[in-house]
Order: structure tokens, then sequence, then C-alpha cells
């Protein structure tokens, strides 16, 4: 082999892969800059729906990344490189990464979905996933409520959506539900009207729905009155506990007994004729 042919089968070698190499380069350049075109536009779409910032960012570059391997295995190909086990690398790879962050995985793909139905909003008290309180964070993996007591609970939000979601500030009134028992021997008629005096009188119950006000239960020891006025949300907890109160002082200024559960116990005297010796 001379030289001559040496130099000519270079030059062919050099021009044909020159153009493969260039043909990459662009291939990888306009790649990334669709993959980055991509990313934003996905990202401005998530702010403009008020999508949680960091699962903003997360999906955002996670789609990056995804598109950016693409275009990579697509350069390669380009260049004459064989990448069907590098697809399989990824894959086997990717597969790893599932299985070990499978949990993880769940609560991310369960914050997604809170994120797109909206079961509750930030400052919502709830209860789900064995705990309740107020909503204080929801990020992608997990959801920070604060109790009543001023505690701290942390739930995976797989948890959250794997069961029952109660939300409790979801609607503007609530119902409050109460018992009271008066004796038998008290006037129905007027413990009715007593306590319909007593929800008429406070401001804050709604008139429409108009409470109500019925025999519930005729207990062992008592009459049971259902109490069942409409509030506003806010003010469930002021008048659960407000109307209690009121009610014991008007039922004692009304004479109205609240009994209590009693046992009579009855002593026979026995003749110790009829004792059996020991």
């Amino acid at each position: 082999m001379d030289f001559e042919s040496i130099t000519y089968g270079l030059q062919e070698w050099v021009a044909f892969y020159s153009l493969k190499i260039v043909a990459a380069v662009i291939l990888f350049i306009i790649g990334r800059w669709v993959a980055k075109l991509i990313k934003n536009v996905i990202r401005k779409s998530m702010t403009k729906a008020r999508v949680d910032k960091s699962l903003v960012g997360f999906v955002g570059n996670i789609t990056y990344v995804a598109l950016m391997v693409i275009v990579i295995i697509a350069a390669l190909n380009q260049l004459g490189i064989q990448t069907t086990s590098f697809i399989a690398i990824i894959g086997a790879a990717g597969l790893a990464v599932g299985l070990a962050l499978q949990k993880s995985l769940s609560n991310f793909a369960a914050g997604v979905l809170m994120v797109i139905f909206r079961p509750f909003k930030m400052g919502d008290y709830i209860e789900g996933g064995g705990a309740a309180g107020t909503v204080e964070e929801m990020s992608i993996f997990t959801t920070v409520l604060k109790s009543p007591d001023n505690k701290v609970i942390i739930v995976p939000n797989a948890k959250i959506t794997g069961d029952n979601i109660i939300n409790y500030s979801a609607e503007d009134t609530r119902r409050l539900d109460l018992v009271f028992g008066v004796s038998y021997k008290d006037d129905l008629k007027k413990v009715k009207e007593v306590l319909n005096d007593i929800l008429k009188n406070d401001n804050r119950i709604l008139k429409d729905p108009a409470p109500t006000v019925a025999v519930l239960e005729l207990s062992d020891s008592s009459v049971n009155f259902a109490v069942r006025p409409w509030v506003p949300t806010g003010e469930y907890w002021n008048l659960f506990f407000d109307l209690k109160e009121k009610i014991k002082e008007r039922f004692d200024a009304e004479n109205i007994s609240i009994p209590f559960p009693q046992h009579d116990v009855h002593l026979y005297e026995l003749n110790s004729e009829h004792i059996p010796a020991a």
C-alpha cells in the first residue's frame, strides 16, 4: 500500500466522519435548545396554574434530564455508535432506582395528584393519614400539619391520598351536633322552648338552615334532645363550648334537671334461722 492510497483513504474517512461529527454536534445543540424550551414552557404553565414551587422545579428538571438523555443517545447514534447497550443500561438503572425509591415515588405521585385535584389548601383543618390538624405546608413528598395543641405532624402524601380525607374547612358553614338529657319528669314542651330561645338569641347561629331541636332518644335515665344549629365554620368551636355552658345555666334557672345514671340498691334482711350453718 503506497502513501497516496493511504492519504486518499484517510481523506475519505475524515470527510465521511466529519459530516457525522458535524451532524451529531448540530443535533446535540438543537436538541439541548429544544429541551430547555420545553422545560421553560412546562415551568411557566405550572406557575400560571399556581402549582407548588418545589413541584415546578422538580418536574422541570426531570423533564430536561429525560430529554437530554434522548438527545445524547441520538447524537451518539448519529456517529455510528451502537446505542442499544446504552439504552439497556439506562433501562436497568432506571428500574433499580425505581425499586429503591418505590415509596418516595408513590409519595411524589400522591403529591402531584393533590396539587392537581386540590382536596385541601393551606390553612384548612383536615383529617387524613391517621392525623388531624391545620395544613401548614404542602411539598411534593409530605404534608405538614399543625395540631390544635401546637404539635407539628409530618405525613407522607401517599398515606393521605390512600385513606379518607376529611376537610373541615372546605365549606363556609357546619352543623353543630349536641345532645342534652333531661329528666322524664320535666315538661318536654318547655324544654324545647328553652332550647329554641337560646339558639334564637345567639347572633352567631344561622337562621337558614333553621336549627333542629327534637327528641333524639328515650334512654334509661333521661330523655335526650338533639340540638343541631348551623354555624359559620370559623365559629364552630366557640359555639361548641359556649352553648353547653349557656344551656346548663338556663336549665338551672328554669329548674330543668339534667339527670345522671343512678342505680337503686335494695337490701333485704334475712332471718338468721334461714342461714345455713357453715
